[in-house]
Order: C-alpha cells, then sequence, then structure tokens
C-alpha cells in the first residue's frame, strides 16, 4: 500500500471559507503561502508557493472558529488531483490537499485549546470527560471517522 502523507507549514492567506454541503456536512477550504528561503552567491533569495485544501466536519467549524488570515499553520493530509471541464471545453486540473489534520504553529506564538464536545456521540457525561476507544486502523476512507 502506498502513503501519500503531506505536511506544509505556512502563512493563511484568507480566513478558512466555512461552508456546508446540500446534505449539510461541513467544509472549509484553506489555503496557505509557504515560504522558501536559502542564500546563493552571498544574497538571500526568497520563493514563495501557495496552496490549498479542504477540511471536513466538525474539524472544518473549529479551523473556521480558531484561525485567522495571517496566522502561522501546520497542516498534514493527502494529495488529491481534481479535473474538470470549463464551459469552453477545456481541461483544467488542479492538486489539492485532503487535510486530516491542522493547528497553529507555536514556533513564534502561543495558542489556548479548548476541547469541544462531540455532537451526539454521548462523549461527555455531565462535565466529565470519557476517555476515546483506542483506535485499531491506519486508514479511514472519506466519510468514516477513526472513532
Amino acid at each position: 500500500m502506498s502513503s501519500n502523507t503531506v505536511t506544509l507549514i505556512g502563512n493563511l492567506v484568507d480566513d478558512p471559507e466555512l461552508r456546508f454541503t446540500p446534505s449539510g456536512v461541513a467544509l472549509a477550504k484553506i489555503r496557505i503561502a509557504v515560504n522558501r528561503r536559502w542564500q546563493q552567491n552571498n544574497e538571500w533569495q526568497e520563493e514563495t508557493s501557495f496552496f490549498g485544501g479542504t477540511l471536513w466536519r466538525e474539524a472544518a467549524e473549529n479551523a473556521a472558529e480558531s484561525l485567522q488570515k495571517g496566522m502561522r499553520i501546520i497542516m498534514t493530509g493527502s494529495l488529491e488531483q481534481r479535473t474538470w471541464e470549463t464551459q469552453d471545453g477545456e481541461k483544467r486540473s488542479v492538486v489539492e490537499i485532503r487535510i486530516d489534520e491542522v493547528g497553529p504553529s507555536l514556533r513564534w506564538a502561543t495558542a489556548a485549546v479548548t476541547k469541544t464536545p462531540r455532537q451526539g456521540s454521548g462523549d461527555f457525561s455531565g462535565d466529565k470527560p470519557v476517555a476515546a476507544a483506542p483506535v485499531a486502523r491506519e486508514e479511514w476512507g472519506p466519510d468514516e471517522a477513526p472513532f
């Protein structure tokens, strides 16, 4: 089985764009700028690459509430190529990241983390958190949650 995992660290280009599918599933579009800096002939060179991806469900809502344009974040996920045809019949494609995890980078900042209760999972009894069951699988489908 091949692995297609990427981890990117960069600055948010925009606030996460929270949307919902017709069936009510939350998704957040996230775009980051990744800077690369190196020295060549005693001169600093800099290059910026832009990457976009999609985060799903509660994580999408949490990201939209927690992250803002300009923040340095870390995200990990897998690369996916999407292809479509324009109204003029031109074929287009883009490589995006299907984001599994995202969070603020703590290299030059601090963050306060607040756990959100899972909706309808019975995860909390009163105010006491209940430990999650161990995860036995490593691979999950796009509509499966690893818990």
